[in-house]
């Protein structure tokens, strides 16, 4: 599956609390990464997100009860059922492809050092996509643009819709905002 044709708006709902549920089934972004949830609720909060035509991305590193081992990514795959997980683990990703989830590395870039150790991790594991966060970098994704050829997708400290239109610009294929306020920017 490629997670390009899945992207209709370019903001992507991060969901970090239960109480935006309701605002992101409402919410213009037809993707959600699910970062809040645990063993007991997640299976619930992905469905009702699918049933509001979400397509959902449980971001397993967040969800409380959940190991990374290849055991809890098999049960995601076949009880929660999201489109894709999250994950800053490569394993995982290898896990997730091997279920046939849709798979997105999340990468931290701090300094020079560590955009070079993701795209090592990257090319190891060759996730669907890649969310680099801080996402308010338009040159770093530039260059990751042109150094991966997976899409990315810009998370993390971006507030204001300038700062979206710059990502996108910059290459990246979508913002992902845990701001609700942000999800129905028509984009």
């Amino acid at each position: 599956m490629n997670i390009v044709d899945l992207v209709e708006s370019q903001i992507i709902a991060s969901v970090v609390d239960e109480k935006d549920l309701d605002i992101a089934c409402r919410s213009n972004p037809n993707v959600v990464f699910l970062l809040t949830g645990d063993l007991l609720t997640s299976a619930d909060y992905i469905k009702k997100l699918q049933s509001n035509g979400k397509t959902v991305f449980l971001h397993l590193d967040f969800i409380e009860g959940l190991s990374n081992s290849k055991s809890a990514v098999e049960y995601i795959a076949k009880h929660l059922k999201p489109t894709g997980i999250i994950t800053t683990k490569s394993h995982v990703v290898k896990y997730a492809k091997e279920y046939g989830l849709v798979t997105i590395q999340r990468i931290f870039l701090l300094d020079a050092a560590a955009i070079e150790k993701g795209i090592e991790m990257v090319k190891s594991c060759n996730p669907n996509a890649v969310e680099i966060l801080p996402g308010i970098m338009p040159k770093i994704i530039d260059q990751l643009v042109n150094r991966l050829p997976h899409p990315i997708i810009a998370g993390g400290l971006v507030t204001e819709k300038k700062e979206v239109l710059s990502a996108l610009k910059a290459g990246a294929l979508a913002v992902s905002a845990g701001d609700h306020s942000m999800w129905n920017y028509d984009l």
